[in-house]
């Protein structure tokens, strides 16, 4: 395992899972209408959900770089190429709101196997999330390394799973702290642009790799 290519696959990682998107908003959202307790439970089915994008793309990738190794250039461009695709449609978009509810009972908020099966099929049931791994994954790989493709997709995997865990968790938490705040238009506005400033930096970073 290239080390180095995997610190900056973890940087890579953290920085799209801050980025304004489905899964953090929904989370944001149940947090302040239903309490943290929601949000993380939530976190953690959509975190799961990675498992299964993950074995998908690191299945059939592998096999494809096992049997054609001198593809791997095209898939650098196409995940390249998607990526700024992904940009343009932030571009494109109207800035995410965030709804602030008032909760409607601590007796109508789901218990946590519950919300976690929602969050879990909310990823899984996302093809965009399955296009995403199959572009990003294959960009950190490293030929050279001992540990075979399959093995390092996979613990990439796993990592992106555990920290979009955590900073999911973490803004379930906070999300009470900064509740003005984030119902303001100008901070939908900023995480808009963020997220296509964050695309478009790993979309150069990756073909410069």
């Amino acid at each position: 395992m290239n080390w180095e290519l995997y610190f900056t696959f973890l940087s890579a990682a953290i920085a799209l899972t801050f980025m304004p998107g489905p899964d953090n908003i929904f989370v944001l959202t149940e947090s302040l209408s239903r309490g943290s307790r929601r949000g993380i439970s939530l976190s953690a089915g959509l975190a799961s959900g990675v498992l299964v994008h993950t074995l998908l793309a690191a299945s059939g990738l592998a096999l494809l770089l096992l049997e054609f190794p001198q593809i791997s250039v095209a898939l650098r461009l196409a995940g390249t190429l998607y990526l700024v695709y992904l940009a343009y449609g932030a571009w494109r978009e109207e800035p995410q709101a965030i709804h602030l509810e008032k909760s409607k009972g601590t007796s109508l908020i789901p218990g946590f196997w519950s919300s976690w099966a929602k969050g879990f099929l909310m990823n899984v049931l996302n093809p965009k999330v399955t296009l995403f791994f199959l572009a990003l994954l294959p960009q950190f790989v490293d030929s050279d390394a001992p540990w075979p493709a399959f093995q390092q997709m996979s613990f990439m995997g796993l990592s992106f799973m555990l920290q979009a865990f955590l900073i999911f968790s973490l803004m379930a938490i906070l999300a009470g702290q900064f509740k003005r705040y984030l119902a303001k238009a100008a901070f939908g506005h900023f995480m808009k642009w963020l997220q296509v400033v964050v695309l478009l930096l790993i979309a150069l970073g990756l073909w410069f790799l």
